[in-house]
């Protein structure tokens, strides 16, 4: 896997200040969702030949070779540059398989990875392949309309849809929805999600959730298990603990591009800027210090908390923070109730996330 680097404590110029993020407030017009449904930076390097499969879990090598055959029988662009006429007849091509594959495994096992290996391996143009989380895929619907969605990602020869959820049940229909249009239109599919941790073991469990809840199109899928633990933190040492407020403001007054911000005040701006404006939200940041991390106060808060940790681990930001540790942010009634999935990926993402941040304190 791709190890993270942290920002350097290159020296600010003189009297300049970290940003704060809750001074933000993003405008993101619909094309730039569509433009941006590409891996993110963090997987903009990946390949099938970069993953590392744990020698102990044969699981994982053999994903990588269906996954490689799955990209080379998609075959290239077709004649009309991807452009399908809307309003004649043709004839599909003949299916070879499945159209559609869905990574069935726990945190930290590579999924995302072999996700977006898989994008960079289909024989297309970049413009005629997507690649967005589940919550991006519903917020290019909030913002372009249903129809307007199937029209522009109709014309691609394949979507991935990484952290599928299974727990919203509106935009779980919403979406397989979606997929059945774009199925018809011949567009390819891969999809991921979360097994929880109490799960890991149970066979195939999120692979039979996953194919229930996408309904009609469960024929089109091929569910692949890929079993092993968190490689996040597989022979690492200990998350470390929290800094005090003196390390984390003098850490953000001296890395260039560093944020820095109250925790409980950056809950609250959270509220009030849409999650699909999260990734905008963080444009230029090299680092993100947070004073007076506390556990989460209500559910709501949680979940948009939970969209910002995924935006700063797909870009690759370290978080140096004072306070609680993260993996004390989620009550033990969130942490059992049906978003626990969402829970347990940030506090994973948020702890690598923190032991990038380690030597921004040491410097």
């Amino acid at each position: 896997m791709p190890s993270s680097t942290a920002a350097s404590p290159d020296a600010r110029a003189t009297g300049e200040q970290p940003v704060a993020l809750t001074s933000r407030a993003p405008h993101v017009p619909a094309e730039r969702l569509v433009a941006e449904m590409v891996p993110p930076p963090r997987f903009d390097a990946v390949r099938f030949d970069t993953y590392i499969p744990d020698p102990n879990q044969p699981s994982q090598t053999e994903a990588v070779r269906v996954l490689s055959g799955f990209a080379a029988g998609l075959g290239g662009a077709p004649a009309d540059g991807g452009r399908r006429r809307w309003f004649r007849r043709e004839a599909k091509p003949a299916a070879s398989g499945p159209r559609g594959v869905y990574l069935d495994g726990g945190y930290g096992v590579g999924k995302t990875h072999l996700l977006a290996s898989l994008w960079h391996a289909a024989p297309a143009a970049p413009e005629q392949k997507a690649f967005g989380t589940f919550v991006e895929l519903t917020n290019l619907v909030g913002a372009l309309g249903f129809q307007q969605t199937v029209r522009t990602l109709g014309e691609h020869r394949l979507l991935c849809i990484d952290e599928f959820e299974l727990d919203d049940p509106g935009d779980t229909v919403l979406v397989s929805t979606l997929l059945g249009k774009l199925v018809e239109a011949g567009v390819a599919l891969a999809a991921t999600s979360n097994t929880l941790p109490g799960k890991l073991g149970e066979g195939r469990f999120a692979a039979a959730d996953f194919l229930r809840e996408i309904q009609g199109l469960s024929a089109h899928f091929r569910a692949l298990r890929i079993d092993g633990e968190d490689y996040r933190h597989r022979g690492l040492p200990e998350a470390p603990a929290p800094h005090d407020d003196e390390t984390v403001k003098r850490v953000a007054h001296s890395v260039a591009g560093a944020s820095l911000d109250d925790f409980p005040a950056l809950l609250t701006h959270l509220s009030r800027v849409h999650p699909s404006r999260y990734g905008a939200l963080c444009d230029g940041v090299q680092a993100v210090c947070l004073t007076g991390v506390e556990p989460i106060p209500d559910q709501s808060t949680a979940l948009r908390l939970v969209v910002l940790a995924d935006r700063l681990y797909d870009r690759e930001v370290p978080v140096l923070a004072s306070g609680r540790p993260f993996d004390q942010l989620f009550s033990e009634e969130m942490l059992a109730g049906g978003y626990r999935k969402k829970y347990f990926r940030a506090i994973s993402r948020l702890t690598a996330l923190a032991r990038d941040a380690k030597p921004l304190a040491e410097g």
